[in-house]
């Protein structure tokens, strides 16, 4: 292996988890000492057309989730080994300009379509790069992960492993990393479980569905004086900044506004709860955080994993309406906060903060070793 090895990342747009996985990962290889290339195949591509399916994406999610869910099930029946639409394949020919171009010593996709492409890139090259395939969904796994050639998947969690394996893939190839969070969760120090949680600190990620922003955060002020709560508009900040800060004049010295930010892994290791959606990246940081997640918002079918991954740690449940959030927050508060403190030491034993840097130094390890293959 060249001393700085060339790792081409392909991510997409369609979802925050596939981004925010490529955007880490490539932090961690390049601290490692690899040259890193991200880039999203279908922005270059099919640019206007990826802009416009990624908003009708993001519009569907949020206000019309079960009709999502029958759409993302419908893929589990394609075979995109064989599915070659004209669009796919102006696709394909951008990722094969990416491999021709960067000249890469491995590539590692996280999503779930490129590596149907890659292989067929590959074989017309007859190269043996090497491919891993960076999984970023947990237990609900679409068939589309599974049917990809590569050289390894690296997944989230033992659960999702042993669902990938019942589903008859290689146990040898796939490999439990982690969700590639960013590489400062393994140096940050969470809340303590012994902490006095007074105040107790609250961070929300609101959805664009503008009257639950309100909703959601007077269930969770009203529950408790001892609240506190911190809203991170993000990418919404100007469709939700008048609503929250309403929220922020009525709850004078308890409401902090955040719009988009870097600092989510210091957010979250600071604050005794999360209340948000359940997307991968979301849930993954809120894991890595020791953070006890609430879920208010639930894509059927594509994050029904995520919460299910947070139920079987024991780090966090459902509430999807502003009184299923307050009776939540009193059940966590009781007996001196024993729920919470629970909560904690079951994310603490969970113990997955440094994802990025396991993946990226499992990558390098197998690239430096000659029995790297692609997976045929």
């Amino acid at each position: 292996m060249a001393p700085n090895p060339r790792i081409l990342i392909v991510t997409a747009a369609f979802g925050e988890g596939h981004n925010s996985a490529a955007r880490n990962l490539a932090l961690a290889l390049n601290a490692a000492g690899a040259i890193t290339q991200v880039s999203d195949p279908c922005l270059l591509g099919i640019p206007r057309l990826t802009a416009i399916v990624n908003r009708g994406y993001r519009y569907v999610t949020t206000n019309f989730p079960r009709l999502w869910a029958k759409i993302y099930r419908s893929t589990d029946r394609c075979d995109f080994n064989q599915k070659r639409s004209p669009v796919l394949r102006m696709v394909e020919s951008a990722m094969a300009n990416l491999i021709a171009e960067f000249q890469p010593d491995a590539i590692v996709s996280t999503y779930p379509l490129y590596p149907y492409f890659i292989s067929r890139i590959l074989e017309a090259s007859g190269k043996k790069t090497p491919v891993f395939i960076v999984v970023t969904d947990s237990i609900e796994i679409n068939a589309a992960w599974l049917r990809a050639r590569c050289g390894h998947w690296l997944v989230t969690d033992p659960a999702t492993r042993e669902t990938m394996i019942r589903a008859g893939l290689p146990s040898e190839k796939i490999v439990d990393t982690g969700f590639p969070v960013h590489p400062d969760f393994s140096k940050l120090t969470p809340v303590a479980s012994t902490d006095s949680i007074d105040p107790f600190r609250i961070l929300y990620f609101p959805t664009a569905k503008l009257p639950f922003v309100r909703r959601h955060s007077r269930a969770l002020l009203d529950t408790s004086p001892a609240v506190h709560l911190t809203i991170i508009l993000g990418r919404n900040v100007r469709s939700l900044y008048s609503r929250a800060y309403e929220i922020k004049k009525a709850y004078p010295g308890r409401v902090r506004l955040i719009g988009w930010t870097r600092r989510v892994p210091q957010f979250l290791n600071s604050h005794h709860l999360v209340v948000g959606k359940a997307g991968g990246a979301t849930v993954h940081e809120a894991i890595a955080a020791r953070c006890p997640m609430l879920i208010h918002h639930l894509v059927p079918g594509q994050e029904e994993g995520n919460l299910r991954l947070l139920e079987i740690i024991g780090g966090g449940h459902l509430a999807e309406t502003p009184e299923a959030l307050s009776r939540s927050i009193t059940d966590l508060l009781a007996d001196h906060a024993a729920g919470w403190r629970t909560m904690k030491s079951a994310l603490a034993s969970h113990g997955r903060n440094s994802g990025a840097i396991a993946a990226s130094g499992f990558i390098l390890k197998e690239i430096a070793e000659p029995s790297a293959a692609n997976g045929d």
